[in-house]
């Protein structure tokens, strides 16, 4: 069976970010490589030894991948998508968006809507965005 996993890059921030996460979703950090620690070191772009050359974050039966920016091209920015967390009650919905939210900026504040208990949309301190919801309207 085929797996979807997001793979996000970050510059300069990987470590940081993926460790907040780590905190804040609950999930477990499985990985976490430098990339001076990736064979062969002659292949590592100067200045780039210490900044995360992968790392893999596990959340219950989905992974979160992500790297710091490693091509000598400019980095753009994270942009063009966004993670979506459900959680099954509004409780935890709402302790992961005000994580996610300490430090970012709140496009959609938390609230009720047509499909889910409990909705809102976030970009996090390191760039990334988040729709987190809570459980789904019943019919």
């Amino acid at each position: 069976m085929s797996q979807l996993e997001p793979y996000i890059h970050f510059d300069g921030t990987c470590a940081e970010a993926m460790r907040f996460y780590e905190r804040a979703l609950g999930g477990k950090l499985e990985m976490m490589m430098k990339a001076s620690d990736a064979p062969p070191p002659s292949q590592v772009p100067p200045g780039k030894g210490d900044q995360i050359m992968h790392a893999r974050l596990v959340l219950g039966d989905r992974t979160l991948l992500a790297s710091d920016w490693m091509s000598p091209a400019p980095f753009e920015g994270i942009k063009g998508f966004s993670l979506s967390l459900t959680y099954p009650n509004v409780a935890e919905a709402q302790r992961v968006f005000d994580a996610l939210a300490a430090g970012g900026k709140i496009n959609m504040p938390m609230a009720k809507t047509f499909w889910s208990e409990i909705f809102g949309m976030v970009v996090d301190r390191f760039g990334v965005p988040w729709m987190v919801s809570g459980p789904m309207v019943k019919y």
